[in-house]
């Protein structure tokens, strides 16, 4: 995918009305600090539109980055976040929620979990709520870089096995240091967008 045009379109809080978008949507749900804007970033060939922090629960806002006048990629606040008091938390759920419900666009979820480690038991509500949605979220696994190439397939696996899932799910390692699986991730959206 050549990216030409980025544009971070519509910005929504936790009081504001959802974007009635005509183009097709690509959601990108994850805990803090899983990698999330470098994904993103990575996928906008850009370097830092969408701001990386090292103080996770940064998002807390649906962010819409229209991208090429043609697709949207849509950055969900992440969850997770231990500081974030229990209201704060339940809000940005409502409003996560009102984003599956209300867009008529949404192609695809895309859910991050770190390559390193078994998922959370906040990863698995993530993954189960988005099913019972309607949605078969892609599990991207971030920092593939992190790991030996031997270890690839150990973690892959033990993500499977963490998150009940057969092979039948679509996961593609990522790692924002070197790009793999970006090209993957493109030829999936492209694919869908052209659905």
């Amino acid at each position: 995918m050549i990216i030409k045009d980025v544009n971070l379109e519509t910005v929504c809080g936790i009081t504001s009305k959802m974007p009635e978008n005509t183009q097709p949507e690509f959601a990108f749900a994850g805990k803090s600090n899983v990698g999330k804007s470098s994904l993103i970033n990575s996928l906008m060939n850009r370097k830092s539109y969408a701001r990386i922090s090292a103080q996770p629960g940064k998002t807390q806002t649906i962010n819409f980055y229209h991208i090429n006048d043609a697709l949207y990629y849509v950055d969900l606040p992440g969850y997770g976040y231990a500081r974030a008091n229990v209201e704060v938390k339940a809000k940005w759920g409502k409003m996560i929620e009102d984003y599956l419900h209300q867009s008529k666009m949404l192609r695809c979820v895309f859910l991050l979990i770190d390559i390193r480690h078994e998922p959370s038991s906040n990863d698995k509500l993530m993954y189960d709520w988005i099913v019972s949605q309607g949605y078969q979220p892609v599990i991207i696994a971030t920092k593939a870089d992190k790991i030996k190439r031997s270890q690839l397939q150990k973690q892959m696996k033990i993500l499977r096995t963490g998150l009940e899932i057969g092979t039948d799910v679509l996961m593609i390692p990522f790692s924002a240091e070197t790009k793999q699986g970006r090209e993957e991730i493109w030829d999936y959206i492209e694919k869908l967008a052209e659905e």
